[in-house]
């Protein structure tokens, strides 16, 4: 039994659903943290527990986050690693939408399967942009020579422009909203990063292959120039680079 999490949890009136809803996990998830102390989530998520718990996650999970602490290297900003996009849980696109407060950037080419995923997305949004976060979308320019060439490739009946068209038009129904942005780009056609203050998803496309066929990295940020700036920063020349969408 892991008593520290046990009695945590006891204090601050959080059952296990209820924690398990608030980190993006399962409920079975929490509750094998509780039988077994030497299960441990990732970094992330102990973080997202402690904040909700009000605890220090070491205090919770000790050898873990003193093993995650002392790793070196540049790999060490790498949270997890899926082989396909589609094997990342929804919960944890839901836990990094909703975590994030400052910086939110969509930067996939059509960005669809956020609509079809995420209940609600516009609205969340908004309200994130009334409370003063900037909220980006890089999105492909569906009259692009690059995107005929890659409908041409992907062979599929929902075409990129159809998808590209699905995201303008979720955005222009948001209404006029300070805060959020969105430009064509037809670019980044290989490689999606998505932002959520300091943590990001990358997904480099493969050959044919559709987005969620692909591979995704899971990055935080933790030093100057790491994996993390290195992609910011390829996104930040792309958005300077963009055509402004009239939302």
């Amino acid at each position: 039994m892991n008593n520290a999490l046990r009695d945590a949890m006891t204090q601050a009136g959080v059952r296990p659903r209820q924690l398990a809803r608030k980190v993006g996990v399962e409920c079975k998830t929490v509750e094998r943290w509780l039988s077994n102390p030497e299960r441990s989530p990732r970094e992330t998520t102990r973080e997202d527990v402690g904040r909700e718990l009000g605890v220090d996650p070491v205090t919770l999970w000790p050898k873990s986050v003193v093993a995650s602490r002392v790793k070196t290297g540049h790999d060490r900003e790498i949270v997890a690693a899926y082989p396909f996009r589609s094997a990342a849980p929804t919960s944890l696109w839901a836990s990094l939408i909703d975590g994030a407060s400052q910086n939110l950037t969509f930067a996939g080419y059509t960005n669809y399967f956020l609509w079809q995923q995420h209940p609600r997305l516009g609205a969340r949004l908004a309200t994130k942009a009334k409370l003063g976060a900037r909220i980006r979308f890089l999105v492909g320019d569906p009259e692009s020579d690059v995107t005929t060439k890659r409908e041409e490739v992907e062979g599929v009946p929902l075409t990129v422009s159809t998808r590209i068209k699905i995201t303008l038009d979720a955005l222009t129904k948001m209404g006029p909203c300070d805060g959020v942005e969105a430009r064509f780009c037809d670019q980044h056609i290989a490689l999606s990063v998505f932002m959520f203050d300091d943590q990001m998803l990358v997904t480099p496309h493969i050959a044919s292959l559709l987005g969620d066929e692909s591979p995704m990295l899971h990055l935080r940020r933790l030093e100057d120039d790491g994996l993390y700036d290195r992609f910011a920063g390829h996104v930040s020349a792309l958005w300077e680079d963009g055509r402004p969408v009239e939302l």
